[in-house]
């Protein structure tokens, strides 16, 4: 079995996984077909989206291509990185363990003032080409922001993926928490960026994951139990130099989509040869 693994990122992750997709079919034509229809897509948070978008049926030209129109219903925010940054080193100080530090960023959450949580969900709906969910084993991950347990939505339950999507998607601190069966949920990066280890029994994991290698974790050491499962073949396809130019200060900025689909591109192609060997 294999597993295609989306990591968060932000808008600017959203496009550049996107990209990275493109250009791993431009290297590699018959490769991406295999990728979409791997026995298991993890998404989280901005994966989570994408994982929505490439198992929609829609063609990925098509989803690449409205990354680079700049019309778009994604929600302008001024992120400081590293006050938020701060905020959760601060939340997370003292917790006992990694669930209680996520309640703790669950508090933090339910505190912070927002935009509203209809149009918030406006936004992410408009990130979908369709509001159903796929007949795939797609796997969206979220928190629940009074227990700080993860949550696992998938085709089978009775969330909307429009709601999965924006549960996952809701970074604290920035974005409200979602409400889904009277519970309300935050951002599935929370417990890891890419939660890896959800593609257990799969023996191959592709992870696009838009961070340098060997990046620190903006969670620290809270998700360093969250590793791939150990008799798994992982492959880690990463951002690079000019992936994080383009993901700028803020990569919650729509102004980032285009510059970052672009180096995501330039990415996939040059990586196309090792993904196709290894998926193979």
């Amino acid at each position: 079995m294999r597993a295609l693994v989306l990591a968060g990122g932000g808008v600017a992750g959203i496009a550049w996984e996107l990209g990275v997709l493109l250009g791993l079919r431009d290297g590699a034509p018959d490769l991406l077909p295999a990728l979409v229809d791997a026995d298991v897509v993890v998404g989280t948070s901005a994966g989570a989206a994408v994982g929505a978008q490439i198992t929609s049926g829609v063609d990925l030209e098509e989803l690449y291509a409205a990354q680079l129109d700049p019309a778009s219903a994604e929600i302008e925010v001024d992120l400081d990185a590293e006050a938020l940054a701060a905020s959760y080193e601060a939340a997370a100080r003292g917790a006992t363990s990694a669930v209680d530090a996520r309640r703790r960023f669950g508090e933090l959450a339910l505190a912070a003032r927002t935009v509203s949580e209809a149009d918030r969900r406006t936004a992410i709906e408009a990130r979908l080409p369709s509001l159903d969910w796929p007949d795939r084993r797609l796997l969206i991950t979220a928190i629940d922001t009074a227990t700080g347990e993860l949550e696992i939505f998938t085709p089978q339950g009775l969330t909307s993926l429009t709601d999965a999507v924006a549960a996952s998607c809701a970074v604290p601190g920035v974005w409200p928490p979602v409400t889904i069966g009277g519970r309300l949920y935050m951002d599935g990066g929370m417990r890891s960026g890419t939660n890896v280890d959800l593609a257990a029994g799969c023996d191959r994991i592709l992870v696009l994951s838009p961070t340098l290698p060997g990046a620190p974790s903006l969670l620290g050491d809270l998700d360093a139990d969250v590793v791939p499962p150990a008799d798994a073949q992982v492959l880690v396809v990463p951002a690079n130099v000019r992936s994080m130019a383009a993901f700028g200060r803020n990569p919650l900025s729509p102004a980032t989509r285009a510059p970052s689909a672009e180096a995501g591109r330039a990415v996939g192609r040059a990586r196309a040869a090792r993904v196709a060997e290894f998926w193979a």
